[in-house]
């Protein structure tokens, strides 16, 4: 580590290269409270790969919808007596170095903070704070126990196990990683230097390029730039849970018993692609007794301040503002000022969830769903007065409180030449292919696969349709979700994924009704009997597997249906398993596969849900 600088006299200071332990320099500004002699302070750090000057999209307000600026946003924390420290990621942009997305910043994390404390400007207690990747830099960090780490504010991300949530999930990858790869090449200092390169990119179709999966290395649309095919293909090669994939910096959950009880808030939606992240870093920390909060909105990735998730709005009190009765700039500040300032401030409740549900059904003046809903608090997740139901899959399609006697089975003909097409959902960075949110689950113009644009997902032959019949009371449900399937296949590997819709009965604005998508979750059936291993399914062998679905709280209201849609494909949220054999998920060939569900009498296959009072 360096030796402590003076304190600058200045309010700020550019591009100040800190040195990591193996010598590479990282790219960091610094902005101080005004008042020359004052101090030392506190200090808040936020590692970014996306350029620390540039605004973030995130960084608005509902009262402020417009993006506050670096020097801004770094400006509100000054004034409350925080040193703000903005770092370039290792490779990017300022920084020296390679990139190689994620695996570093564990280490990089844990020198910075150490190098802040040792400046003669702090007072030896570092905050973090960012979005996305900001986030998964600060559990990778903290991963490590850095002695000045004093709090943490993990906004939508922060890997509590990547390979399950963020990377890949069930043991399929999810192609968001494809895109923001893409999207990134685009603006990587390989590209910059590589006018070639960069033209190459430039006139790459990606859209077209996902139209030719599975690509191969050195024939892909990264290939001009090759650190970043190198890293995707190695996440895409990786179907096995091994070494690669526990390590700090992508499974925080591996040492969440032995991390430092550094406070922490954890930020999710239920349409973002780190909501599993947020619940299992909040309940893993929780049990190792660490001082942690949650909350959960109806959103998408970042945008806390607005009422709408696609094509759904879920009314005015459906904010952050609302949740918390403050913005999210002067939530972060009292946050901080109570953990590193010591500041009285009131108690907050360990969790706020947002259970969507409750409007009227009809189009708003926007033209989206109105679906409604209201903000719950909770001392855990899934909340304490929750209790666990099973909904049994019938062989005539329904969902029932109780298991059939009667066994039957459900069979379909999965071709990965046509996969279910993505309709919203858990979603960020997926442009030009997929976009996040709540949408009715019929093909349209804007999905990326659809051959019937008019037509409902539950219409095709390859998606098994099981529902209740119309509630007669309304029914909450709060928690963690899951299907236990009984399953077979003539492929040695194929997958199962299911979808939690909630179905809306029709009205004059939508005389067909409205299949709203809640949650969803896939399974790579070779790894059924655990991640670390591909094992072939054999002929004839039914299996009974769990797939597991993102997090939810919804109404239902009477009327409504509870619908769950399973299938073997979801594409492009997920790429497409090519049935071939266990493990070869990048296969040039491709087979049809015979799935089958089995349900009742010995294949209690079944949906199971937490429903809250």
């Amino acid at each position: 580590m360096s030796v402590a600088s003076p304190r600058p006299a200045e309010s700020a200071l550019r591009d100040v290269m800190v040195p990591m332990r193996d010598g590479v320099r990282l790219a960091t500004d610094i902005f101080f409270p005004e008042g020359p002699g004052r101090g030392p302070w506190p200090a808040l750090l936020e590692r970014t790969p996306y350029d620390k000057r540039a605004p973030r999209v995130n960084e608005y307000t509902a009262a402020h919808p417009e993006v506050f600026g670096r020097e801004q946003l770094a400006r509100f924390f000054t004034d409350a007596g925080f040193v703000v420290v903005f770092q370039d990621c290792r490779g990017r942009y300022g920084s020296e170095g390679r990139f190689t997305k994620y695996r570093g910043e564990a280490e990089d994390g844990f020198d910075t903070i150490a190098w802040i404390a040792a400046q003669d400007w702090c007072d030896g207690q570092v905050g973090t704070m960012g979005m996305s990747y900001s986030a998964h830099t600060q559990m990778a960090a903290a991963c490590l126990n850095p002695p000045a780490l004093a709090a943490m504010i993990c906004d939508c991300g922060g890997f509590s196990n990547a390979y399950q949530g963020g990377i890949r999930f069930g043991g399929a990858l999810e192609l968001k990683q494809v895109t923001w790869a893409f999207r990134h090449a685009l603006r990587s200092r390989a590209a910059a230097a590589d006018p070639v390169a960069k033209a190459a990119l430039e006139a790459t179709d990606i859209a077209a390029w996902f139209r030719r999966m599975p690509w191969k290395r050195g024939h892909s649309p990264l290939a001009p730039v090759p650190d970043y095919e190198d890293y995707l293909f190695e996440q895409w090669e990786r179907g096995c849970f091994d070494d690669y994939w526990n390590i700090p910096a992508l499974h925080a959950a591996g040492w969440h018993a032995d991390m430092r009880n550094v406070p922490s808030a954890h930020i999710s939606g239920w349409y973002d692609p780190y909501a599993v992240t947020a619940v299992e870093n909040f309940a893993g920390l929780r049990r190792a007794g660490h001082d942690t909060a949650l909350i959960l909105g109806p959103w998408t990735h970042g945008n806390r301040s607005r009422s709408f998730a696609g094509d759904v709005d879920f009314g005015a009190q459906a904010t952050f503002e609302a949740a918390t009765g403050k913005d999210f700039v002067t939530w972060r500040i009292d946050r901080f000022r109570r953990h590193l300032q010591r500041a009285p401030l009131p108690d907050e409740p360990p969790v706020r969830f947002f259970v969507m549900g409750g409007g009227s059904g009809r189009r708003n003046a926007e033209g989206r769903m109105d679906h409604g809903g209201q903000w719950r608090s909770a001392a855990s997740w899934p909340p304490e007065d929750s209790r666990p139901m099973a909904l049994y899959l019938t062989p005539d399609g329904g969902l029932s409180g109780a298991a059939p006697d009667r066994a039957g089975t459900c069979s379909f003909v999965f071709d990965p030449a046509d996969p279910v097409p993505t309709i919203g959902g858990p979603i960020t960075s997926g442009a030009p292919v997929m976009f996040g949110g709540a949408f009715d689950q019929r093909e349209t113009d804007r999905v990326f696969g659809a051959r019937a644009p008019g037509l409902p997902l539950a219409s095709r032959r390859d998606v098994l349709v099981f529902e209740t019949a119309p509630l007669e009371r309304a029914l909450t449900v709060a928690g963690n979700v899951s299907v236990r399937l009984h399953v077979s296949s003539d492929r040695p590997t194929t997958d199962f994924t299911a979808k939690l819709v909630d179905v809306c009965p029709p009205n004059p604005d939508y005389p067909q009704g409205y299949a709203m998508n809640l949650c969803d979750g896939i399974l790579r059936i070779c790894y059924r009997n655990g991640f670390d291993r591909a094992e072939p399914l054999a002929p004839g062998e039914v299996a009974a597997i769990d797939v597991a679905l993102y997090p939810v709280a919804n109404r239902f209201e009477a009327g409504h249906r509870i619908r769950l849609e399973i299938s073997s494909s979801n594409f492009p949220r997920f790429d497409v398993n090519p049935n071939a054999g266990a493990g070869a998920d990048l296969s040039a060939a491709s087979f049809k596969a015979h799935n089958s569900v089995h349900t009742g009498g010995d294949c209690p296959s079944a949906l199971h849900i937490s429903v809250v009072s």
